[in-house]
């Protein structure tokens, strides 16, 4: 099956091969149509199973961008998962005109979002905090909605915003389409879905998400720029024999390709465009060894079973679990051990997580191989090449008496006379790197951890850009007090969930926590700023606004 298949239009289909997409994901194939004929939908799916794809591209399929008023609305459960909705929304809207996506969250300035709602706005992706505050100002205008998402549920119902769903979806028009889309089906799931989904279609999504215990998983963070370098590193150090390298569009599978050439590997590119025969040949030579390394799509490597592959790397990892499973299973196979390795950019680390939940197997961490990691391999290389020449003992005596001759005419040492031919045999290139300073290694790892901040020019304005987090140079804590407790049966995950979503915190910048009857506090970072407090004093949790102020009874003693 191709997505042509289910019945998208050609701007829409266009983007999608933009992008690289052959086929649809299993939860694609079965979601789209469904939505493309108007019903609703509850699909039950994993993260990572192509969720984001299988309703946003029937809802820009039957976008009127000639409507300036909100026609879709996505909720999602934290900020990140609603920017990453967002950029899929614009990615898939590349050739249809006109349309405009607008991220609302907690963390960015008001202003922003009004004067994107003001000029006109198709779609608007958000969390239900925030969702609710424009709602209650008359900012945001729901009246001639069309369609609306619930993405992860479950989630969203976890971090105490079930009444704000319940709210929102209260206060759109009865005739909207919904597609509520859920890792599991908890009663209150179920119980929304009933009361505001029109005799739903309920999709449901078994992974296929077992991979081979012969396979050692690895992953490293680095940033987009410097998987390159990353990638040649690995290929210096790894004692591999064939490998796979998959990348996320047949540009780049290209790109990599002819890069790794250039750094003379014996590289080729497959994917959707290479026509079958030369793909054929290809896969050959593969096999055969003439070729040592494939850069590929995930459908181009489809069926791939090559017994020399002893190596994948994700250079871009799959967003996907389905076919992250797929890409490693091309190594490991009939009881063979084999090596995968994964790209990780700090914005995706969360997809780890996501995928060893899945897969029900641990990735293990690596580090970027050092200069001297590289440089030891090299000599142990260079150290077997003088081994095996040693070992044609026919070839080895015609040039002895060359060599005497040689030594007895220049007066030069023998050891002087293997060292230079090791330089006429080595070329222009070095043999061993320049050492790295410790200055130079922290240098790398830092841009590997900043690496993806603003790596999307012109996604977002200057003052458009989702704040940075604020952690006192400090360290020190100071008690917030929340005006939500027991009664209002809030759990500490919800607090921290509903802060960290729209202050822009991180786990790590939670301390004690402890709910009393009628409030709650909260160790937070000393010294936030006014802004951050006013955003946070916005925030609900169970409804309620948490009305958050600095305690003046002490720092709370325990956690809770």
């Amino acid at each position: 099956m191709t997505f042509s298949d289910l019945g998208l239009g050609d701007a829409v289909l266009k983007a999608l091969d933009d992008v690289g997409y052959e086929t649809p994901s299993a939860i694609q194939a079965a979601t789209i149509p469904a939505l493309l004929a108007g019903r609703d939908v509850v699909g039950l799916a994993q993260t990572g199973t192509g969720k984001t794809a299988a309703f946003a591209l029937p809802i820009l399929d039957r976008l009127d961008v000639s409507q300036k008023t909100p026609q879709a609305l996505v909720l999602a459960p934290t900020r990140e998962l609603a920017l990453q909705v967002c950029e899929a929304f614009e990615k898939y809207a590349a050739h249809v005109r006109g349309v405009h996506v607008l991220p609302v969250y907690g963390g960015q300035g008001y202003g922003v979002q009004l004067s994107a709602l003001r000029r006109g706005v198709h779609i608007v992706v958000g969390t239900p905090g925030r969702i609710i505050d424009h709602l209650e100002k008359g900012t945001l205008d729901l009246s001639e909605l069309k369609y609306l998402v619930l993405d992860e549920a479950d989630e969203m119902l976890k971090m105490g915003f079930a009444e704000d769903v319940e709210t929102i979806l209260a206060d759109t028009p009865a005739t909207k389409q919904v597609a509520l889309f859920s890792a599991t089906m908890p009663t209150a799931i179920r119980r929304m879905s009933q009361q505001y989904l029109h005799d739903p279609e309920e999709i449901t999504v078994k992974t296929k998400t077992t991979t081979s215990a012969t396979t050692a998983q690895r992953y490293l963070i680095v940033s987009h720029q410097q998987k390159i370098d990353a990638l040649t590193r690995i290929l210096e150090t790894e004692n591999f024999e064939g490998m796979i390298v998959f990348a996320r569009t047949k540009s780049a599978t290209e790109e990599i390709a002819e890069k790794l050439r250039a750094r003379g590997y014996s590289a080729a590119a497959i994917n959707g465009d290479v026509a079958q025969p030369v793909r054929e040949k290809t896969v050959n030579q593969l096999k055969s060894g003439k070729l040592d390394i494939l850069v590929a799509t995930d459908v181009a490597a489809r069926g791939l079973d090559v017994e020399r592959i002893s190596h994948v790397v994700n250079f871009d990892i799959s967003t996907d679990t389905e076919s992250y499973v797929h890409r490693i299973g091309r190594t490991g196979r009939a009881g063979r051990s084999g090596d995968a390795i994964s790209f990780v950019t700090p914005r995706e680390r969360g997809l780890v997580t996501v995928i060893e939940r899945a897969t029900r197997q641990p990735l293990t961490q690596m580090q970027l191989p050092t200069a001297d990691d590289v440089n030891l391999t090299r000599l142990a290389r260079f150290d077997d090449r003088i081994t095996a020449a040693l070992g044609q003992t026919e070839r080895i005596d015609g040039f002895r008496d060359v060599i005497a001759h040689y030594v007895r005419h220049h007066d030069v040492p023998e050891v002087d006379v293997a060292a230079a031919l090791a330089v006429v045999a080595q070329g222009e290139s070095p043999l061993l790197l320049e050492p790295e300073t410790e200055q130079q290694r922290r240098g790398f790892e830092d841009r590997a951890d900043r690496g993806d901040r603003g790596a999307r020019p012109g996604r977002f304005d200057r003052d458009e850009r989702p704040e940075r987090r604020q952690r006192p140079s400090n360290g020190r804590m100071a008690t917030y007090r929340i005006a939500v407790g027991k009664r209002h049966r809030v759990e500490p995950r919800q607090i921290v969930g509903a802060l960290a979503n729209e202050g822009g915190l991180s786990r790590g910048d939670f301390g004690a926590i402890q709910i009393r009857p009628d409030f709650s506090l909260v160790e937070l970072p000393a010294g936030l700023s006014q802004s951050t407090l006013d955003r946070l004093s916005d925030t609900r949790i169970s409804g309620k606004l948490i009305e958050i102020r600095l305690d003046t009874g002490g720092p709370s003693a325990r956690r809770t």
